[in-house]
């Protein structure tokens, strides 16, 4: 009989290991399997499951290169995330600081309510919400016509106009939340300490609370632009004809046309694209924010 002090030692799993592994298995499952079965569709000929004689090709890509309006769509679809993103921050910062500064509880509580509560409707409810008021014969229109400012109905809708607008107050929560706890974090104190020195408040701000809210403003801005440029719902009814972005390229390409080797290029090229506008926008913003703290 063996000595127990003779078996093997089996070195024991870590807590740190415990926590990770189902936040790891979670990314395999519904990220990084379907990228894998998206991208390895877009080198294949047809779908395995029904078509056992298919083969590696890149027609798909070589389609996508060929035709000026799939080049469109993906520059359409960065404009508009772009956009949508620059205008959640300019609308999101000051009211996301007023949140963070504000004293009362109640005043808190009341502006995070007016936050979350459009986050619990539906993004088609919100978005035929907008329909109501921007189309030609909307409430906006009418009141314009019927007080004598205008002559005819202008065009809010079916334009990129009308997309940026429903898709900024969609997703402008989701820069308010990230900005609101990482503005809540940073000492006022600092404020002070600037404009005890000789700071007006406008100059204490852009020195002090700005680049120090800079994790923040990054958050929030990958987050809203990550969620702009993959939408489908809102551009599809606000836009129209008008406005042709990649999500609404690859859902006719599954739906109508069940091309799914074009459908994963298309996915391929728009997640490629956007992570390298990520990196070069988080490098930007990560030195400006390293050059802030060691000035």
């Amino acid at each position: 009989m063996a000595d127990a002090t003779t078996r093997p030692h089996r070195p024991a799993i870590s807590p740190v290991a415990w926590a990770i592994g189902p936040a790891l298995l979670l990314f395999v499952v519904f990220f990084v399997a379907p990228f894998g079965a998206m991208a390895l569709l877009s080198f294949l000929s047809g779908n395995p499951t029904t078509n056992p004689n298919v083969f590696f090709t890149t027609r798909h890509y070589e389609r996508l290169v060929g035709d000026t309006l799939y080049f469109e769509a993906l520059v359409a679809t960065l404009r508009i995330g772009a956009i949508t993103t620059l205008v959640s921050l300019l609308v999101g910062y000051p009211l996301a600081h007023w949140m963070a500064r504000i004293q009362s509880r109640t005043g808190h509580a009341l502006l995070l309510m007016a936050v979350i509560a459009p986050m619990l409707t539906g993004i088609v409810v919100r978005t035929f919400a907008w329909m109501t008021l921007l189309q030609d014969r909307g409430v906006i229109n009418v009141t314009l016509m019927s007080w004598g400012i205008t002559d005819h109905p202008l065009k809010l809708m079916y334009n990129e106009f009308g997309t940026v607008v429903a898709l900024v107050h969609i997703y402008v929560p989701f820069m308010v939340l990230t900005l609101t706890g990482v503005i809540g974090r940073i000492d006022e104190r600092l404020e002070q300490a600037a404009r005890n020195l000789g700071a007006n408040r406008f100059r204490a701000f852009l020195e002090v609370t700005l680049p120090l809210s800079l994790p923040g403003i990054m958050a929030g801005s990958l987050l809203v632009f990550a969620l702009s440029i993959s939408a489908y719902v809102t551009p599809f009814l606000m836009g129209g004809t008008d406005v042709l972005t990649l999500p609404m390229l690859i859902y006719q390409q599954v739906g109508a046309s069940f091309n799914l080797g074009f459908a994963g290029a298309l996915g391929v090229v728009l997640l490629a694209v956007s992570l390298v506008i990520i990196i070069a926008y988080n490098n930007v913003l990560g030195r400006f924010a390293g050059g802030e703290k060691m000035a």
